[in-house]
């Protein structure tokens, strides 16, 4: 039984704005898998809700005119791991959201959900972030975009207006043009787990596999909200492509991060986590870049 007050369904993305107008109190939803569990224990009850998830033109992956991997945000995790255009470019993205719940959650899960949501446990938000995603928002005074470093504002808190609604992530061409990255998810069981700690690396190496042009790391559950490592991101910049490198970067990222203690793990095992996966990912990034260590 769900204590739904009402629910109103948007027909365009222009109706699921005029709908947030109209009714300032009511949630939005899309697939469901958070909103309705939320609902169903109380959290949300007697809320009216607007459901965008009959908008077909929110979902789907391409390329735009600017060279951005276009996602729509209604797009499920298992349409964006079985995408080619994920498959040929961010890979590590496809593995990421495979390891969502189940396969009925992926199903129906969206990715816009999952970062709307606003945890910094959600297995999409570190890889989005290491490839520098922008959040694309539709409103009353048209399209805002936000990059996703400042689309996260707080645990479970995220910078959208009460008259928007999200649309799309945008991949900038830059970000992952002629990069390879890996994404590793710590849980305490292989399936149906929140991360303890997720790690996402990406990097681009000289025409020559020998040096580091670029790299990227961000990760879930070492803050209140996903975060980068930027300290660690600019060590590792120029330097010679070597286990040296690899060890240094990965004893950086602790000058970034901020785990805390909670019943899944201590802040100590968290950060001990954080510095062995950094290494993983960028070995791995390293070897499906065409390098070697």
């Amino acid at each position: 039984m769900y204590d739904i007050k009402a629910l109103y369904e948007a027909e365009s993305t222009a109706h699921a704005v005029q709908l947030r107008l109209e009714h300032p109190e009511a949630q939005i939803i899309a697939g469901g898998s958070d909103v309705l569990v939320q609902v169903r224990e109380g959290k949300r009850a007697g809320k009216a809700l607007i459901s965008i998830y009959m908008l077909d033109e929110l979902r789907g992956i391409r390329i735009d005119d600017e060279g951005n991997l276009r996602i729509g945000s209604l797009t499920s995790f298992s349409h964006i791991t079985k995408d080619p255009l994920i498959q040929q470019y961010i890979p590590a993205l496809g593995e990421a959201v495979d390891m969502v719940g189940g396969p009925q959650i992926r199903n129906i899960g969206t990715i816009g959900g999952n970062t709307c949501n606003g945890v910094t446990s959600a297995d999409s938000a570190s890889t989005l972030h290491a490839y520098e995603a922008i959040i694309e928002l539709t409103g009353a005074n048209g399209i805002r975009r936000v990059p996703i470093k400042d689309f996260y504002l707080r645990a479970g808190q995220t910078d959208i207006r009460p008259d928007e609604i999200q649309t799309a992530i945008l991949i900038p061409q830059d970000s992952y043009k002629d990069t390879a990255g890996y994404y590793f998810k710590y849980a305490m069981r292989n399936a149906m787990d929140i991360a303890t700690t997720g790690c996402s690396v990406n990097c681009r190496l000289s025409p020559d596999k020998g040096t580091f042009e670029r790299v990227r790391i961000a990760y879930g559950v070492a803050g209140p909200v996903p975060m980068r490592a930027p300290t660690a991101e600019a060590m590792a910049a120029g330097k010679p492509v070597s286990r040296e490198t690899v060890q240094a970067f990965a004893q950086a990222v602790l000058q970034d991060i901020n785990p805390r203690d909670s019943w899944r793990a201590s802040r100590a095992l968290r950060q001990h986590i954080a510095v062995e996966l950094a290494s993983r990912c960028l070995t791995e990034s390293v070897h499906r870049a065409g390098g070697a260590l």
